[in-house]
């Protein structure tokens, strides 16, 4: 499926936020909005697996948002650790329903950082989806989430290892899919990512 894609920009609580649309051209039947790693660290919404994660919801038909956090490219504002960005990710899923309708259903994701931002914005927004790859379990407060939330785990995660992981699913029975031998990047296995993804979504109504 095509995908057209636009910059936008939208008021935020610490000043305007950019980011870039994916907007499938046929008509949306989803809404995902997609957070990035950790601004500290460089990252940002050009970080290769939050591409990858955008590209797959658009695939799959929705109109897809990524976004750069607070203090990071065009976007106002400075880095806060979890409390502004996930005000910042609130903005952009209020921004996108404005935009595209709030009946459409909602995926939340996000990979490392913005994985744990995403888990706690699902917790204001309840998204149909919550989508995490490689969420920063350890280095922050990571919420529980909803059963059926796709977590995605490389096992020689060297930034957040697979036990730390696994703690914190153990308590919540959530699963966690392991890509044998992948690093915190998934460097070479972003198509394999990508298939996961797609994979969950099959028969459902998204």
């Amino acid at each position: 499926m095509a995908t057209v894609l636009e910059k936008f920009s939208t008021a935020g609580p610490a000043g305007l936020i950019e980011g870039v649309v994916h907007t499938p051209d046929e008509i949306a039947c989803g809404i995902a909005v997609v957070a990035h790693p950790l601004p500290t660290m460089g990252g940002t919404m050009e970080n290769k697996v939050a591409v990858m994660l955008a590209k797959t919801f658009a695939e799959l038909g929705c109109v897809t948002l990524r976004f750069n956090f607070r203090g990071v490219g065009a976007s106002e504002g400075e880095f806060t650790g979890g409390d502004g960005e996930e005000q910042d990710m609130l903005a952009i899923v209020r921004f996108a329903q404005e935009q595209f309708g709030e009946e459409l259903p909602l995926i939340l994701s996000g990979f490392s950082f913005g994985g744990y931002v995403a888990a706690r914005t699902a917790l204001l927004v309840h998204p149909q989806h919550l989508i995490l790859a490689a969420p920063a379990v350890g280095r922050f407060a990571m919420p529980a989430v909803a059963p059926d939330t796709l977590v995605i785990h490389g096992e020689h995660d060297d930034v957040v290892p697979l036990a730390d992981a696994l703690d914190w699913a153990r308590p919540q029975h959530l699963p966690i899919v392991v890509l044998p031998q992948a690093g915190h990047f998934f460097h070479g296995r972003l198509t394999q990512l990508r298939d996961i993804v797609r994979q969950h979504f099959t028969g459902f109504e998204i």
